[in-house]
């Protein structure tokens, strides 16, 4: 019961409910998201750990950068829900448009860190 609890609780806010969306498109990473949401990273990341602690994303460390993409798991409810959610919300406006932007962000031009001095 209190994994489904996670699960809806996670489903509950339209700003991870619009990065769900936008990771229907392709793994992103922090910064990439907090640019197309308009949050603060700290915002973004609270967001993103309710979400890797409901099983509906995973992260995953790629060098510099720690990528965030839809949880794989077929075996339990989040599995079910995101497939249910792919769906839903796409003929939303501000859906559509973060699934364009989710397409065009590039890490490298918006946080790449500065050259050590």
């Amino acid at each position: 019961m209190r994994r489904m609890e996670k699960i809806f609780k996670a489903l509950g806010d339209r700003n991870r409910l619009r990065i769900l969306k936008m990771l229907e498109v392709r793994p992103l990473c922090v910064c990439e998201i907090t640019r197309i949401l308009g949050l603060g990273q700290s915002s973004v990341s609270r967001h993103l750990g309710i979400l890797r602690d409901a099983g509906l994303v995973i992260d995953e460390k790629d060098g510099l950068w720690v990528n965030y993409s839809l949880s794989a798991d077929g075996a339990d409810l989040s599995s079910d829900l995101l497939a249910g959610l792919r769906r839903w919300g796409n003929d939303d406006p501000r859906i559509a448009a973060d699934r364009t932007a989710a397409g065009r962000v590039n890490r490298d031009e918006i946080c790449r860190p500065a050259p050590a001095a």
